[in-house]
C-alpha cells in the first residue's frame, strides 16, 4: 500500500548516534544498510500517529474497527510480533489505502475496507503492512535517504556556482537509481511476507492476488513503474502468483 506522509515525518525528525552498518535480516535473507533501528523511530512514530489521530477524521463504525483488530491480531500473532502493543484506526477517506508505523500502529481507510470482499483480502492488506515492520523497511528507508542526502550535500559543496544544478540532477539520479527501486523491492518483500502470515493465520493466500486485481481495476491511471515507488499491479500480481505456486498454496 502507499506509504503516507508519516514516513516523511519520521525521516525528517529521527536521529541516531549509531554508526552506519550492514545488518543481516534472516527473514529477508539479505543485508540491510541501517543507521537507526526501529526503537530509534518509536518516539517519532508515536508522535506522527497522535497527530494523524488528531487531524484525520475517524470512522465511528465500531464493528468495522473490531473487524480490523481481529484480523490484525491474528496476523500479528502469525508474524511473531505480539511483544508490542498494536493500535488500529479506521480513517474516513475515498482513497483505498493502509499504512503501518514501526511502533505498532496500523491505519486503514474506509474506502479500502469497502473494497475488500472478505477477511482473507483484509488479511492480505494487514499482512503486507506487518511485513514492512518485520522487514525493518522504515529504518532501512530512513538510513538510505539520510546517507543519500549527505552524499548530495557534498556534491553541491564541491560544484561551486553549479552546486544547485548538480544537486538537482544528482537528486533525480539518486531518486530514480537508488531510492525508488529500493521502495519497489520493499513492497514486493512485504507482499511475500504478508502471504506467509496469511497462511499461518489460517487465511487463503490466493486472495492476495484477488485483492491486487481489485486494486488494479479501481485505479484511474498508473505511474510508469520506473518512476514509481511501487511496483506495477502486473508485476505485483505475477510475483505473488509465482511465489504462492512455489509454496504449494
Amino acid at each position: 500500500m502507499k506509504r503516507p506522509v508519516l514516513i516523511t515525518l519520521l525521516a525528517a525528525t529521527a536521529l541516531s548516534g549509531g554508526v552506519a552498518a550492514c545488518a543481516y535480516n534472516d527473514t529477508l535473507g539479505r543485508n540491510q544498510f541501517l543507521i537507526v533501528d526501529d526503537s530509534a523511530l518509536t518516539q517519532q512514530a508515536d508522535a506522527a500517529w497522535a497527530e494523524t489521530l488528531r487531524t484525520q477524521r475517524q470512522s465511528t463504525d465500531a464493528a468495522a474497527l473490531n473487524r480490523i483488530r481481529t484480523v490484525g491480531g491474528r496476523i500479528v500473532q502469525a508474524a511473531g510480533l505480539t511483544d508490542r502493543r498494536w493500535e488500529y484506526a479506521l480513517f474516513v477517506s475515498d482513497a483505498p489505502n493502509a499504512f503501518v508505523l514501526p511502533s505498532g500502529k496500523i491505519g486503514v481507510t474506509t474506502s479500502l475496507l469497502a473494497l475488500v470482499r472478505n477477511d482473507d483480502q483484509l488479511a492480505a492488506v494487514l499482512g503486507h503492512e506487518v511485513g514492512h515492520v518485520v522487514a525493518r523497511h522504515a529504518a532501512e528507508r530512513y538510513s538510505t535517504s539520510a546517507a543519500t542526502g549527505l552524499v548530495l550535500s557534498g556534491v553541491q559543496g564541491a560544484a561551486g556556482d553549479y552546486g544547485q544544478a548538480a544537486g538537482a540532477i544528482g537528486g533525480l539520479g539518486a531518486q530514480l537509481g537508488v531510492l525508488l527501486p529500493f521502495s519497489r523491492r520493499d513492497e514486493l518483500e512485504a507482499d511475500r511476507l504478508g502471504v506467509d502470515y496469511m497462511q499461518r493465520a489460517g487465511y487463503r493466500p490466493a486472495e492476495s492476488i484477488a485483492l491486487w486485481r481489485l486494486m488494479a481495476q479501481q485505479r484511474q491511471g498508473a505511474t510508469p513503474e520506473f518512476a514509481s515507488t511501487h511496483p506495477s499491479d502486473t508485476t505485483r500480481i505475477a510475483q505473488l502468483e509465482q511465489y504462492i505456486a512455489s509454496r504449494g498454496w
